[in-house]
């Protein structure tokens, strides 16, 4: 069974990761863009600046950061097409989805994964 999975985009390509799509809003540092193997910039769905902010990938932070993130997820236009072309995809092999926060426990990453897992049922 196909399956969406959680990368940093740091982290070296391989046959797993499927259709590769960057889910941040900034382009990570450090990382070339034609040597990046993405599929998909998808900086429309990612958090809106003002959230990122606020967030800071601060810990504390990361239970309301989730509720105010599927919101947003919830209200915007782009998530829906983003939601139709990941279960396309999904039909095909894996989706990847990469990021570049360091904090692998706390991040927008995981609520998006969670967001589509709920609409994926």
């Amino acid at each position: 069974m196909n399956k969406t999975i959680l990368k940093r985009i740091y982290e070296v390509r391989d046959e797993q990761d499927g259709y590769r799509i960057l889910i941040d809003r900034l382009w990570p540092r450090g990382v070339k863009r034609e040597t990046a193997h993405i599929d998909m910039w998808a900086k429309e769905i990612a958090p809106s600046d003002e959230l990122r902010r606020w967030f800071g990938h601060k810990l504390e932070r990361f239970e309301d950061f989730s509720v105010l993130y599927t919101s947003e997820l919830d209200i915007n236009p782009a998530a829906n097409d983003f939601m139709k072309l990941c279960k396309e995809k999904l039909k095909d092999g894996n989706v990847t989805l990469l990021y570049a926060a360091k904090d692998q426990a706390c991040n927008h990453a995981l609520v998006l994964q969670k967001w589509m897992k709920d609409r994926l049922k």
